[in-house]
C-alpha cells in the first residue's frame, strides 16, 4: 500500500532531498517507439503521455519507478508541433493511478538530444498538473522530457508549503494555495541486462580526467568513465572482499562510495582485511575502509560515506537505497534476502559474490570455490541461484544464527558453520564481482550479461551457471518496481 509519504512534505527541506528516475529497457524502448514516432519521420512534431510510477524513498534520495505507459486513445490528445492533451486523458490517467496506488509521470519529447531543458510552455503544463495530480494520488507530478537520442530529463513538483496571495483590490486576504516547485532530478538510471545513466549537469558535473586516470579510461573511452565514475557505488560488507571492492572502485576513478556495516574489527580479521592493523581492533570497519579509500582515491571529488549499520535495519536500508548499484559482501542469509528485494522491488543492481572453502577432517584444504553474479529484473534472482534459503533467513531473524548452542548442533558441513577464508580467495572473488560490475556499466562489445560465474580452485575451471531467470513462482520477480510498496516486510 503506498502512502505518499516524502521527505519534503515531512519537514526536511527540498534542498536536501535529492531525486532520480529509474526504468527498466521494455519501458524504455515503448517510451521511444511512442515519444519519437513523429521524429524518425522526419517530421518536426513532438509527442506526449502519461505513465503510472511508484516511490523508492532513501535517506537522502526519493526515486520515481517509472511502471507503465498510459498510452493515449484517438482524440486524447492534439499535435500541432507541440503535443498537448485533453482533460479526458487526463482524467483516465489519474482513474488508472488509483486502481494500481500508483503516482503519474507526464512525458513529452524535444527536438535536441542529450538532457533537456524547459520551455515556458513546458513549466506552465507541469505547474498546472501538479497541484491536481498531488490532490488525488498524494504523490508529486514527476515531469521527464525525451531528445532525439533517448535521454531522458526529468523533474519531481513535490508539495513544499503554502504561499499566501493577497488581491490587490483588497478583498479576501488570507487566501493560501498550496505551492509546488520544481525540483530536478540528478539522474535518471535505464537499469535492464546494462546499467546507463544521464545525468543533469549542474547536480552532477562531468569528473575531470585526470592524467593518472589515462590507462584506466583508455580501456574503455572517456564517454563510459565519465558515467561510471559518476554512479553512487553503495559496499554492504566492509571485510575481506569488500575492503577490496573498495579499494578497485576508488582507483578506478568512483567518485561516491557507501560503505554499510556494523561490525568492528577483530583480531581475526587481520589476516584478510585490507589496510587494517592491530591499532584498528575495535574500530567499526567502515571507518578502517574508508580512511584508505580517502587516501587513495583517483577522483578530483571523492565523497566516502562511512556508515556502521546492518542493512537488515532501516538506517541501514534507507542508505542503501540512495546508491546507483549495490556490491552484496555478506555472509549472512538475512541481509542476502535484503539485497535482494532491493534489486528487484527497487531496482538497484546488486553485484553478489561469495568464498566457499571446503576443508578435510584433519584440517587439509580439499578446495575452494568462489562465485560472482548480478541481481537485477530479467535475471536470476539471490535466491533462485541459492545464495540464500528463506529457511535460514527465518532462523536468524529469530536469532538462532547467533546462538552458540543452536550452531553446535548444524551439520559441520553447514554454511553457518563455515568460516574459513584466506586472502587470496577474497581477492580473486572482489575481482570477479568488480569484472560483473565492468560488464553491467562498460559494456565491452555490447555484452552487458555475462552470467553467473563459479571458480573452482580445484581443479581450476570456471563454470557459468545455466540459470538464466527466476522461478515463476519467484516472489521477487512477481513484485519488481513495487518500491516502497513492496508487500512483505524484510527489515
Amino acid at each position: 500500500m503506498l502512502h505518499g509519504v516524502y521527505p519534503s512534505t515531512l519537514g526536511e527541506p527540498v534542498s536536501k532531498v535529492r531525486y532520480s528516475v529509474a526504468l527498466g529497457s521494455d519501458l524504455e524502448q515503448r517510451l521511444v517507439n511512442h515519444l519519437l514516432q513523429h521524429v524518425r519521420q522526419g517530421r518536426r512534431q513532438e509527442d506526449m503521455c502519461f505513465a503510472l510510477w511508484r516511490p523508492s524513498t532513501g535517506t537522502t534520495r526519493t526515486t520515481a519507478l517509472l511502471t507503465d505507459i498510459i498510452s493515449p486513445r484517438e482524440g486524447e490528445r492534439k499535435l500541432h508541433g507541440g503535443a498537448s492533451f485533453q482533460a479526458s486523458y487526463l482524467e483516465r490517467a489519474i482513474g488508472t493511478a488509483l486502481k494500481q496506488e500508483a503516482g503519474i509521470a507526464f512525458l513529452h519529447s524535444h527536438f535536441t538530444p542529450g538532457w533537456q531543458g524547459m520551455s515556458l510552455e513546458d513549466v506552465k503544463a507541469e505547474e498546472y498538473l501538479a497541484p491536481r495530480i498531488f490532490a488525488v494520488t498524494r504523490l508529486p507530478l514527476v515531469g521527464l522530457t525525451m531528445g532525439t537520442d533517448g535521454a531522458l530529463s526529468a523533474r519531481f513538483w513535490p508539495r513544499i508549503g503554502h504561499k499566501k496571495v493577497v488581491w490587490k483590490w483588497g478583498l479576501f486576504p488570507n487566501v493560501v494555495r498550496k505551492k509546488f516547485e520544481r525540483q530536478w532530478c540528478g539522474t535518471v538510471r535505464f537499469v535492464a541486462d546494462g546499467l546507463r545513466a544521464t545525468f543533469m549537469e549542474e547536480q552532477v558535473p562531468k569528473p575531470v580526467l585526470k592524467r593518472m586516470l589515462k590507462r584506466t579510461y583508455s580501456a574503455w573511452g572517456e564517454e563510459k568513465q565519465s558515467m561510471l565514475a559518476r554512479l553512487h557505488c553503495g559496499i554492504v560488507g566492509a571485510g575481506s572482499v569488500g575492503s577490496i571492492i573498495a579499494e578497485g572502485l576508488v582507483r578506478m576513478g568512483v567518485q561516491t562510495v557507501s560503505l554499510i556495516d556494523f561490525d568492528r574489527v577483530e583480531e581475526h580479521n587481520l589476516d584478510r582485511l585490507l589496510y587494517a592493523t592491530t591499532d584498528d581492533i575495535g574500530r567499526k570497519k567502515v571507518e578502517v575502509v574508508a580512511r584508505a579509500a580517502r587516501q587513495h582515491a583517483t577522483a578530483d571529488q571523492v565523497d566516502i560515506r562511512a556508515y556502521p549499520y546492518s542493512v537488515t535495519r532501516d538506517d541501514g536500508l534507507k542508505r542503501a537505497l540512495d546508491c546507483d548499484l549495490l556490491f552484496s559482501c555478506v555472509d549472512r542469509p538475512w541481509p542476502r534476502q535484503v539485497l535482494n528485494m532491493l534489486a528487484y522491488a527497487h531496482r538497484i543492481p546488486v553485484i553478489d559474490g561469495g568464498v566457499h572453502v571446503s576443508v578435510t577432517r584433519s584440517q587439509k584444504l580439499r578446495n575452494a570455490d568462489w562465485r560472482a553474479h548480478v541481481a537485477l529484473p530479467g535475471r536470476p534472482c539471490l535466491e533462485c541461484l541459492s545464495q540464500f534459503d528463506p529457511a535460514d533467513v527465518r532462523m536468524e531473524r529469530e536469532g538462532l544464527l547467533d546462538d552458540p548452542r543452536y550452531i553446535a548442533g548444524l551439520p559441520a558441513d553447514h554454511l553457518i558453520r563455515r568460516n574459513e577464508n584466506v586472502f587470496a580467495f577474497a581477492l580473486n572473488a572482489a575481482g570477479q564481482m568488480l569484472l560483473q560490475f565492468l560488464s553491467l556499466t562498460v559494456q565491452p562489445s555490447g555484452i552487458s550479461n555475462t552470467g553467473a560465474h563459479l571458480y573452482h580452485f580445484v581443479p581450476g575451471t570456471l563454470d557459468k551457471d545455466g540459470l538464466t531467470n527466476c522461478k515463476s513462482t519467484c516472489l521477487f520477480k512477481n513484485h519488481v518496481d513495487t518500491g516502497d510498496g513492496f508487500p512483505f516486510p524484510l527489515v
